[in-house]
């Protein structure tokens, strides 16, 4: 079998969610209490989510759902819990406001094919092994894009919770917040402040984990809402029996106009996903698998998007509940799922009696939960670097794109962590004289100064190759450059052809280049891009000792040479 057959047979080896399911029965009872437990929390936000979304209340429970049980099957975190969270949510509703059919209505089938195919390119992402990436990115970044989200989730359900319709451009949003206060319905008001109230307070009061306090607030809520016989929004009628399937027709749509969005989806799913699973990693003292979790979000956003679900990642709020109330293995996942599946089959007429200031009551609390409380008692004396990363995050975030602004931060974080590189790494070509090295003593006096010294420290970057380049003009003064490779450890394409000019130079300035201490990965590169043979092998040498030693023949030649020549 070639090599890409044995890629592919182990990617579904590690793929494979036999090992997890075989410990479901280690701790049945806490699993399947946390399950339950989950799956009360997970029911009024997933409500909220598939109404915020736009496409209607029941894609939210079939999204929770398809989170539930592939994702819990396929997912790379024992006790991760799947299903719709603000930032996809935000994320979809977003595109949503483009794909409307001629009588107002959103196009499902554009919405869940582009679920389907984000589901698609996160296997094929989970296949690249791009899981490891994630602790690649710095804070500033990850604290800008949640206080963004949380942000947004708060301005979006604010409308709701003043018994208004919801304005689901975040801008339109907030420049209307001063005409939505002066509108409010007080009612609506009053009904989604008691929510929240309970929802803030009820933790303070017990501790019991089988009554979660998003489910209290919405019974609470609900329960005066009807009792009193308020004249406010409640959910829409939502449709009870099995799903309808949406199977994925390329031809339906313009696939070209689906492959950007999905790929947004897909980006945002990794995101949310993994930045949850770090904070499980945290909780639990275990290690996730990143590629296992995306390959598992995957597969449950494709199944979301066959049954009219809304597209998944795991949910921080869920998964530290399910921790929380003792869940170990992936068994309170897949309950969960199945307690919502139940629930959708026969009892989501009762989601009617439901009042949208209620849901904007438990959504406003999840966005206030999402913002970065870590970060904002250190907000002011954070590094400059940091405070431009995270300010300018959290604006693009609410302001532009979700998406834009983690690639915006993520370019930030990288201009400045190469200028820290660049001004770390500052090689310099010396005199041998001036050099502190302790074998220069075994040179003569008079022949060091006609022998330079280069020793680069780290890696050999784009970052430095202009800054590498720039020392050829020293070179006038010395008849040999020795350039020590022992802190290099690895190089790129900038560095090596900076490298090859600075040979043609020296070759054109007849200074002779030696290179020592050189490891074998560089040596390979040099080697692969030809700037070994433009230098020589016998200029390749192991160690300082013996670079000094060619560098005194070659002088001693060089000038013996010169007087044979005086003579003649």
């Amino acid at each position: 079998m070639n090599s890409s057959g044995n890629k592919i047979t182990d990617f579904l080896k590690d793929m494979n969610p036999w090992p997890r399911i075989r410990i479901m029965g280690s701790n049945i009872a806490q699993d399947t209490l946390a399950g339950i437990t989950v799956a009360f929390i997970a029911l009024p936000l997933a409500l909220g989510f598939g109404v915020a979304s736009g496409l209607g209340a029941i894609t939210g429970i079939w999204g929770a759902i398809a989170g539930g049980l592939v994702g819990g099957l396929f997912g790379g975190s024992h006790v991760g819990v799947s299903g719709p969270t603000g930032p996809k949510t935000v994320q979809l509703a977003t595109l949503m406001h483009t794909h409307v059919l001629e009588n107002g209505q959103p196009d499902l089938d554009f919405a869940f094919g582009v679920v389907f195919l984000s589901g698609i390119i996160m296997v094929g992402m989970a296949m690249l092994r791009i899981g490891k990436f994630i602790y690649l990115t710095p804070y500033a970044v990850i604290s800008g894009f949640m206080c963004g989200i949380g942000a947004i989730v708060m301005i979006i359900e604010l409308n709701p919770l003043l018994g208004l319709p919801t304005l689901s451009s975040v801008r339109g949003a907030l420049l209307a917040i001063p005409t939505s206060i002066a509108n409010a319905h007080l009612d609506a008001l009053f009904i989604g402040l008691l929510t929240l109230g309970i929802i803030v307070v009820w933790p303070k009061i017990t501790t019991a984990l089988w009554l979660p306090s998003p489910l209290i607030g919405l019974v609470v809520g609900t329960v005066v809402a009807n009792v009193l016989s308020l004249d406010i929004d409640y959910i829409p009628e939502v449709p009870t029996g099995l799903p309808t399937l949406y199977i994925p027709n390329p031809f339906a749509h313009d696939l070209a106009s689906m492959v950007g969005p999905a790929a947004a989806l897909a980006g945002l799913a990794v995101y949310d996903s993994l930045l949850t699973c770090v904070v499980i990693d945290q909780m639990t003292d275990e290690r996730h698998n990143s590629d296992q979790e995306i390959f598992g979000q995957g597969m449950a956003n494709m199944a979301a998007g066959l049954i009219g679900g809304l597209t998944t990642a795991t949910a921080t709020m869920r998964s530290v509940a399910n921790i929380s109330s003792g869940a170990k293995t992936i068994l309170s996942t897949v309950v969960h799922g199945a307690v919502l599946l139940a629930l959708v089959l026969g009892l989501a007429p009762l989601a009617s009696y439901i009042p949208m200031a209620v849901l904007a009551g438990i959504l406003f609390k999840v966005g206030y939960d999402i913002l970065d409380f870590r970060v904002f008692p250190v907000l002011r004396r954070m590094p400059t670097e940091s405070k431009i990363t995270f300010w300018t995050v959290f604006f693009l975030t609410v302001w532009i794109d979700l998406l834009v602004a983690v690639g915006v931060g993520l370019a930030i974080g990288f201009f400045f962590f190469i200028k820290d590189m660049s001004e770390l790494w500052s090689p310099e070509v010396i005199g041998l004289e001036e050099s502190h090295h302790q074998l220069t003593e075994k040179v003569p006096t008079h022949l060091k100064q006609r022998i330079s010294l280069l020793q680069p420290e780290g890696p050999m970057f784009f970052g430095i190759a202009d800054m590498l380049y720039r020392q050829a003009d020293r070179l006038l003064h010395y008849d040999v450059l020795i350039i020590s490779f022992t802190r290099v450890p690895i190089i790129d394409l900038s560095g090596a052809f900076a490298l090859e000019d600075l040979v043609l130079k020296a070759q054109k300035e007849n200074t002779k280049l030696i290179l020592e201490g050189m490891n074998t990965p560089v040596h390979r590169v040099l080697t692969e891009l030809s700037v070994i043979k433009k230098i020589g092998e016998d200029n390749i040498v192991e160690d300082f000792d013996t670079a000094l030693m060619q560098s005194v023949d070659h002088i001693g030649d060089l000038y013996l040479g010169k007087s044979e020549i005086e003579k003649a």
